[in-house]
Formats: structure tokens, C-alpha cells, sequence
């Protein structure tokens, strides 16, 4: 005979979430594996004596550990999609009818803490791979990738001359109300001669009768770092790989461990920047945090994109 399910939507019912999550599952053996202890002291500065309980910062830190795990840039569907999961709530310590913070928090603990708590949580599990032997220290292996900004090429902003105005001022001293004002605290200029070299250059495109399409509408404008920034994100740049659209990017660069693919060291880079000029930003701390645990960097291997004298030079101080 053929069975039928029913749902019965119950309001008391027996349940153990630990039962409902295999032995095996990756967050219940991250959960047995990780001892964020140390971060409630690593963070404690940060707080008052008084007022509300703040969200547990080793909650906030395994958010952040599964929103890189699942991809998942945006907090309000990170919380979304932990609300979804019996084996995140686990790996968090909510019970399933435990409301789980509000995205709105994680943004600010986000903000409320310095880079300095980010990098130290970095140095703290980068020394327990060593101790585990997942890190040779022999060989690194460098390189480099596009962030995507969180902006838009439609909404760059012209940079105004350096000695010009940030501002306008009613007689009273008061701000104008209609006034645009960039997120950035700090005024974004440009020298003079460079913005009257892109306005001549914008409209001898326009006037190019065998110019490409599109360039004498009203949004078509030659765009540069030198001369326009994005208000949204002040640190992203226009950039470009072949094949690919021009964009607004950050550079991340990252160094691998070849023992075990551990990563040892990652930085965030304006996106305008060639490769060869980052070399020894990045190897400095690198051969830093390796030397402080014994471990002496022999190799260091790299693309094409980061070949130049100063680079040579710097990677035979290894052999």
C-alpha cells in the first residue's frame, strides 16, 4: 500500500539538536576542533562594564568562518542561511528556536573591531598549522586576484583641481544642504592639468567621426583613476585583465604554503598597482611571521607579472 505524509506542525516535541548532526558533518568536527577562548579576551577592550550583552565575539568570528565557507558575502543572507542549517546552529550554539542575531549587528562588531583583532586571529591559526606540520616554510607560492567593489563605473565621481573647494558654505558658515558630499573623509583631488587633459581628450572622442558607438551619449565619458573616483568606495580602481570587462576592483595578494596549501600570508592592494611593485610588501611580513616560527622562507615563486630586477634581486637572497 502506498503511504501518504502528512505534516503536523507540533509546538511541543522532543528534539536534541546534537542528535540531528552527523558525526562526521564539517561544522560539528570544526566545532570539536576550534577554541576561540582567547578571542572574549582579545576583544574585551572594546566593550563597556555596562549596558547590554554584546554578541559573543566567538560567535561573530564563526559567522565570518561560514560566510567564507558558503560564499556568502552579504550578512542578511548569511544569517538567512544559517537560520536554514541544524549543522551551523551546532557549529554556533543556537537551538533552533533561538533567534539568531540581527545582520545589522555583525556589520557594526565588524566595524568595532581593529584590523589589529583580524591579523591577530590570523597569527594565532597560522601557528597552530605549523604545530600541526601543515606548514614546510620551503617553498611560497605568490599571487595575486581581483576583488570585485561594491561600486558602480556609472557612479564615478569627476575629482575636483587640488586647490579647488571641497565644499559650499552659506554666508551663516552652514553647509548647503544640496551640497553632494563624498563618503570619504578625505577630499579627493586631482592636479589641475590632468582633468584638462582628459575634458580636451573626451571631446576630441566625441568629435571622432570613425569613434566607436555609443561614445556621443550622454553617459559616455572617458573614465581614469587619475581623474574620477568612486564615492561608494573610495579604495576601489579601475581596472582590467585581457578577456575580461573593465570593472572596479581591489587586488588581493595572497602567499600559499606549498607544503599543505595553507595560506601564510594575504593582503588587500589598490587594484591600479602592477604585480612586480608588491613583491616586497608582501615577502617582508611573510618572511616575518615564517623567521618567528623558525622556519626560514627558502623559495618564493611567482608568475610573470611580478618579474623585474628589484624582484630578482630580491628572490636570490634566498638561494
Amino acid at each position: 500500500m502506498q503511504g501518504h505524509k502528512q505534516f503536523i506542525d507540533k509546538v511541543v516535541l522532543r528534539f536534541q539538536l546534537s542528535e540531528r548532526v552527523p558525526k562526521q558533518n564539517l561544522y560539528r568536527r570544526l566545532g570539536e576542533l576550534l577554541n576561540g577562548d582567547f578571542l572574549s579576551a582579545q576583544t574585551q577592550p572594546f566593550y563597556s562594564h555596562t549596558g547590554q550583552p554584546s554578541l559573543d565575539p566567538v560567535v561573530f568570528f564563526k559567522l565570518m568562518l561560514v560566510s567564507r565557507l558558503e560564499n556568502l558575502v552579504s550578512d542578511r543572507r548569511l544569517i538567512e542561511h544559517c537560520s536554514l542549517r541544524l549543522d551551523i546552529l551546532y557549529f554556533l550554539g543556537y537551538e533552533v528556536d533561538e533567534d539568531l542575531p540581527w545582520h545589522s549587528t555583525i556589520s557594526r562588531t565588524r566595524q568595532l573591531y581593529p584590523a589589529a583583532v583580524f591579523e591577530h586571529l590570523f597569527e594565532h591559526v597560522f601557528a597552530q598549522c605549523v604545530a600541526a606540520g601543515l606548514v614546510t616554510g620551503y617553498t611560497q607560492a605568490v599571487d595575486s586576484a581581483f576583488v570585485k567593489a561594491n561600486a558602480s563605473l556609472e557612479r564615478l565621481c569627476e575629482k575636483q583641481p587640488t586647490d579647488a573647494p571641497t565644499s559650499v558654505l552659506h554666508l551663516s558658515g552652514e553647509l548647503a544642504s544640496d551640497t553632494p558630499v563624498a563618503r570619504s573623509a578625505v577630499p579627493v583631488s586631482s592636479p589641475a592639468h590632468q582633468l584638462r587633459r582628459v575634458a580636451t581628450a573626451h571631446a576630441r572622442y566625441v568629435r571622432n567621426e570613425s569613434g566607436p558607438l555609443g561614445r556621443n551619449r550622454p553617459q559616455a565619458r572617458l573614465l581614469s583613476n587619475k581623474t574620477h573616483y568612486s564615492p561608494a568606495d573610495p579604495d576601489a580602481r579601475i581596472s582590467v585583465k585581457p578577456g575580461k570587462a573593465r570593472a572596479l576592483n581591489c587586488l588581493c595578494s595572497m602567499a600559499v604554503d606549498e607544503g599543505h596549501g595553507v595560506i601564510s600570508h594575504i593582503q588587500a592592494d589598490f587594484a591600479d598597482q602592477r604585480d612586480s611593485t608588491l613583491l616586497p610588501s608582501i615577502v617582508a611580513p611573510l618572511q616575518q611571521r615564517l623567521l618567528a616560527q623558525e622556519l626560514p622562507v627558502r623559495e618564493v615563486a611567482a608568475d610573470t607579472n611580478y618579474s623585474n630586477g628589484v624582484n630578482y634581486a630580491l628572490d636570490s637572497r634566498f638561494r
